[in-house]
């Protein structure tokens, strides 16, 4: 239990058929009420934070936040650094004490991706700890980055798993992040291709807005993480509105916090069952 790695959450979760919900934080009372859904439904869970994320605070302070609160968990936790955009902070994510961190470089050429990505997993497996990366472009804003998208090519995806030695793959089938204009198509059958010649646990970023049968589809054809950040800063946000808009009066932060964070957990244990993690633990 406590605070651990991301492995053994993705393997079992690979080996029983269903995804690791992981949800993205932007600060203590959204780690409080993730940890809180996660132990009422006996789940696995990952919270991350973004390269924007611990900018504002340092991965310190959010290490700090989540060992601290995972420590007292009933449930597994980790803590990923999502999207990390360089060789640097990656590095220094580790060294922090994150349990698990991705590197994303599919901006790059595909050469490139894989010299970054090796660059870090070579660090990464002299303590223990799991990387992920990515291949393809999934579209939408992320950070201070913006894609059109591009999908990722089966082929590609092997040559990747094998030359880099990641320990889970992000893949692009059609999902974008932030919030979407329009349902989204995604390419399931690309999906159970890349699955027929990656070995390591497939990851579905771009997942806040996706229909709970469009997620299912994907874990049942090998998705193990599900990352979910958009929808969880708008429920927040909106809970906040609504606690202010009542009562005009109320200057505690404790007051309005406490309500996002009842919407939070709410979002966080639907999406949970979603993922099919619920009684993992």
């Amino acid at each position: 239990m406590s605070f651990v790695t991301s492995k053994k959450m993705l393997s079992d979760a690979q080996s029983g058929g269903y995804a690791v919900g992981a949800f993205n934080a932007e600060n203590m009372e959204m780690v409080m009420a993730i940890i809180s859904a996660a132990e009422e439904l006996r789940a696995p869970v990952i919270i991350q934070t973004t390269p924007s994320t611990v900018k504002y605070a340092g991965v310190d302070m959010y290490l700090a936040n989540v060992r601290a609160a995972a420590e007292r968990a009933a449930v597994p936790v980790a803590l990923h650094l999502d999207h990390g955009n360089s060789y640097e902070l990656a590095i220094r994510a580790m060294q922090a004490g994150y349990t698990s961190v991705m590197i994303d470089g599919s901006h790059e050429s595909f050469e490139d991706n894989i010299a970054l990505t090796r660059s870090v997993v070579r660090v990464a497996e002299c303590i223990g700890i799991p990387v992920e990366g990515e291949l393809g472009a999934v579209g939408g804003k992320e950070d201070d980055l913006e894609a059109s998208g591009g999908y990722t090519l089966p082929s590609e995806a092997e040559e990747f798993a094998l030359r880099t030695g990641v320990s889970s793959l992000a893949v692009a089938i059609g999902t974008a992040h932030g919030v979407y204009k329009s349902v989204p198509r995604l390419d399931v059958e690309r999906l159970s291709e890349i699955r027929k010649v990656v070995s390591v646990p497939l990851v579905l970023h771009g997942a806040s807005g996706l229909s709970d049968d469009a997620v299912r589809a994907c874990i049942a054809e090998g998705i193990c993480k599900v990352n979910f950040a958009t929808e969880l800063r708008i429920v927040y946000t909106s809970g906040v509105r609504e606690m202010l808009a009542d009562d005009g009066g109320i200057f505690d932060p404790k007051a309005y916090g406490k309500v996002a964070m009842l919407k939070v957990k709410e979002l966080v244990m639907g999406r949970i069952a979603v993922c099919g993690c619920d009684g993992k633990v």
